[in-house]
């Protein structure tokens, strides 16, 4: 549908109300819209964007789907975005992308990081596990960077990147994040070399051709949400009031809720990409998101923190006495670990060590019995 022509803006000026959108009101109470007023609204949305943001019946049935089915949904994720826009934005800068790509996480996850698609997709922008690698997203037992906010947002960040470079046009690059650039390779050459979204819809597959009009309406409820009487769900946390720190030793929520006084689940929430509820100790610093008033406080407790993780680990095994081992040349961690009855995580933590690496000399702590 073409953009508000002159006939559309003789009737703004005829009738002032229309720029806010008077509305026809259902017998819920909840209003609705005649398709000038979207026309409208999408224009000047369109006006701040190169994502080419059209209005048509098919973004118009997304519309109603957000502002009417799912008013809810619309509502805590008006909420989230307070703590999740802003990162998302961080990273859409830095990668020179346009802004409003952040709304594509609404129609990916609903802004959850723990969504799970039917296919196993995972994550506020949904990466499947096979193609984790591909992004250097880190999926094991313990972690999974796809449910990371700020490590995934990169990643769909670069991603978005490649498909723009690939097709050259936002609508196709956006389809293309949904069902693979090789379907919309074939569909442009099924349909005789159309380029047009529009004109390619009936040679995409169903989901796929949902996509994009899905996008463009998820643009439009998160900008316009108050005109259709919907109101933000004051989240726990925005993106103003948390702040990160970063360990080098394994630590359990548990631990750290006891020493801070935050709850588990609150942990959980700010830090979605640890799945047993434990920092796991690794070979580069893992992040910990808090609330910022509590920094402080942890940094103060991650000493006894990191005590209580020794204290603990010699206390389950036969452990009582604490021995100083000078390294001899030809030492290394597994030789020196397999003389004590321990294991190079053990030496590592019990001394605070980036890495195997140790040299001849060095003083290394043992616990044995």
């Amino acid at each position: 549908m073409k953009k508000p022509g002159l006939l559309l803006f003789m009737l703004i000026g005829l009738c002032p109300g229309f720029i806010t959108g008077t509305a026809s009101a259902r017998n819920d109470s909840i209003p609705t819209f005649p398709d000038l007023v979207y026309e409208y609204r999408f224009a000047e949305l369109d006006k701040s964007t190169p994502l080419g943001l059209e209005y048509n019946y098919l973004v118009r049935k997304y519309i109603e789907i957000y502002t009417i089915q799912r008013r809810d949904d619309v509502s805590r994720m008006l909420g989230l975005s307070k703590l999740y826009f802003p990162i998302f934005e961080h990273y859409l800068d830095k990668y020179d992308l346009p802004l409003e790509l952040k709304y594509l996480s609404v129609v990916e996850s609903g802004l959850n990081p723990l969504a799970k698609s039917s296919s196993g997709a995972m994550g506020l922008w949904q990466f499947l596990y096979n193609s984790a690698p591909m992004f250097d997203l880190e999926v094991s037992s313990y972690i999974d960077d796809r449910r990371d906010v700020y490590k995934s947002t990169e990643a769909a960040c670069k991603y978005f990147k490649y498909l723009y470079q690939t097709f050259h046009d936002w609508h196709l690059a956006l389809a293309a994040y949904n069902g693979g650039p090789g379907v919309v390779r074939n569909a442009i050459e099924r349909s005789g070399g159309k380029t047009n979204l529009w004109e390619l819809l009936p040679y995409l597959p169903e989901e796929t051709q949902n996509y994009v009009p899905a996008f463009l309406a998820a643009n439009y409820v998160m900008n316009f949400a108050r005109e259709h009487r919907i109101l933000a769900t004051e989240p726990a946390y925005s993106f103003s009031g948390i702040d990160t720190v970063y360990l080098s030793n394994a630590v359990s929520f548990g631990q750290i809720a006891e020493n801070i006084k935050i709850s588990i689940d609150q942990l959980r929430f700010l830090n979605p990409r640890y799945k047993l509820d434990k920092i796991p100790e690794a070979a580069s610093k893992q992040m910990l998101v808090l609330p910022q008033p509590l920094i402080a406080p942890f940094i103060e407790f991650e000493s006894h923190i990191l005590a209580s993780n020794i204290k603990n680990d010699v206390s389950a095994k036969p452990r009582v006495r604490r021995f100083t081992y000078r390294v001899e040349k030809g030492d290394f961690l597994h030789k020196i670990a397999m003389k004590y009855d321990c294991s190079p995580a053990d030496i590592r933590q019990w001394n605070r060590l980036p890495s195997d690496n140790i040299a001849p000399g060095q003083s290394l702590v043992i616990w044995i019995p």
